[in-house]
């Protein structure tokens, strides 16, 4: 099988070809944990564990690292206003590590929310101070920084190919940015690897500056790392030189991705990533999401609204990774209802009774269910980038031949299959979610099925309506009853 994926770094849909045969090395930009993240920031999560999914499906090892930024991101990308975590820390009146630990802990749970797998790695930014100061080291002997008052910055004036990866175009940044925040630094596009803390002002997070790497070696300063130095740092000291695919937001491209570049391959003279896969964004009711809106939804918001984690993740899939999302209660409830239908579909294994025997005999019958080439479609479906809304059309193609067909009809051992594909490559627990009843409520259903036959209408209501109590309906069907999930 070949797996295709759309390579931000060409342009084009490019056949994976990872550097070690059977290996993939993936590097995931992580959360910046000063707030509970919202629904447009998990739809990045679920788009890589799919990619996960897909590659392990092709027969991968994946090695993933995910970073977790607990320190160093700015408000702003040029480099100015407060830290990301200080900022949280004042809001809550907590320290700034007490805030990384409360939201890196919620994202984890999260994670385990959403049945996302979890990466080989999680990365502290702080876990990684040494590693990163050592990559400024590198950058200064090959000469690629500079020291202003705020801070080390790093030239991007002497990386012949910064502007390429996001094609941007340096004279015109230059020449519309409307206000040039720091007029010390040598070109508009350059950006901090290490800032001093200001004299005036204290820190929860902030670490010695090592004297080698100032120009005046003569006064320790504090400070702290910049935004971009920890990804390429964790990146090399976990994976390598060179990975095979980095993931992240497309509002990554023009400066943190384009930067990890600039920096990373300053200093091994070799690719940093032979792959970029970037995802779109996620507006709610066509609206970009924003505090002031009041439609940053949580995970929390929408369990109160009686919407589960998988719900969320069912809405996702329903998209592709490249194209722009719009999230409706109303899109999230249709969601919630195929992924309810799916689970009722997956309870009908427990309900077909033929044998090993039997179904050999039915294999030749052309009324067979026979589900075998269903898995093979969905695995190239999204081995073509991703393309989950293909992959949920082919599964609801071949579900609604088994709603439609009597239960003696439909190939047991091939339907366990497919809902076993369905949930390695998406993740979405069907067999986990749709365990089979008990005994007392199996001989319900027969004593309301023998009541129907003999006519007895009030009694066969009456039953249906334990049932009910038990969340459980009745579909009556060509003179057989099956049951399903309230």
């Amino acid at each position: 099988m070949t797996l295709k994926l759309h390579n931000t770094l060409t342009g084009k849909l490019d056949e994976f070809v990872p550097q070690t045969e059977g290996k993939a090395l993936v590097y995931t930009c992580g959360p910046t944990v000063y707030d509970y993240p919202h629904i447009g920031n998990w739809v990045a999560y679920i788009y890589w564990d799919i990619l996960v999914r897909t590659l392990i499906a092709n027969n991968y090892e994946v090695d993933r690292a995910m970073n977790i930024t607990d320190v160093g991101h700015l408000v702003s990308d040029s480099d100015e206003g407060q830290d990301k975590l200080e900022k949280g820390a004042r809001r809550e009146n907590k320290t700034a590590w007490d805030i990384a630990e409360f939201y890196t802990n919620d994202f984890l749970y999260g994670i385990k929310r959403l049945n996302i797998i979890m990466p080989q790695h999680i990365a502290k930014a702080t876990d990684y101070i040494v590693e990163q100061l050592d990559l400024i080291r590198k950058l200064k002997q090959k000469g690629y920084t500079y020291q202003i008052s705020d801070g080390l910055y790093y030239d991007t004036s002497k990386f012949p190919t910064y502007a390429d990866f996001a094609h941007l175009d340096l004279d015109e940044l230059q020449a519309g940015a409307r206000v040039e925040y720091n007029t010390e630094k040598r070109n508009h596009s350059d950006f901090a690897l290490w800032k001093f803390t200001p004299n005036d002002e204290k820190r929860d997070m902030q670490w010695d500056t090592p004297l080698d790497l100032l120009d005046d070696n003569t006064t320790v300063k504090k400070g702290f790392p910049g935004w971009h130095l920890e990804c390429s740092a964790m990146a090399m000291s976990i994976l390598g030189q060179t990975i095979d695919i980095h993931t992240g937001g497309i509002d990554h491209i023009p400066v943190h991705h384009t930067n990890e570049i600039a920096q990373s391959e300053a200093i091994s003279g070799v690719r940093f990533s032979n792959y970029w896969l970037h995802n779109n964004h996620l507006k709610v009711n066509g609206t970009k999401i924003s505090k002031s809106l009041g439609n940053g939804y949580n995970l929390e918001n929408l369990e109160e609204k009686g919407f589960s984690a998988q719900d969320f993740r069912m809405f996702v899939l329903q998209g592709n990774y490249k194209n722009e999302g719009n999230f409706t209660f109303d899109n999230l409830t249709a969601a919630k209802n195929r992924l309810n239908n799916w689970k009722n579909i997956a309870a009908i294994r427990h309900q077909i009774h033929n044998t090993i025997e039997s179904n050999k005999e039915k294999m030749d019958d052309p009324k067979t269910v026979l589900l075998y080439a269903t898995p093979q479609a969905i695995i190239e479906a999204v081995n073509n980038d991703l393309n989950t809304p293909e992959v949920l059309r082919i599964i609801d193609e071949a579900f609604a031949k088994v709603t439609s067909a009597r239960l003696e009809y439909i190939h047991r051992p091939s339907l366990v299959k497919l809902l076993e594909t369905i949930d390695s490559l998406l993740g979405l627990e069907l067999i986990d979610s749709s365990p089979d009843i008990s005994d007392e409520t199996k001989n319900i259903i027969i004593e309301r099925r023998r009541a129907r036959d003999e006519k007895d209408w009030a009694k066969s209501d009456k039953l249906r309506d334990e049932l009910l109590k038990k969340n459980i309906s009745i579909r009556d069907a060509d003179k057989e009853t099956i049951w399903e999930y309230k």
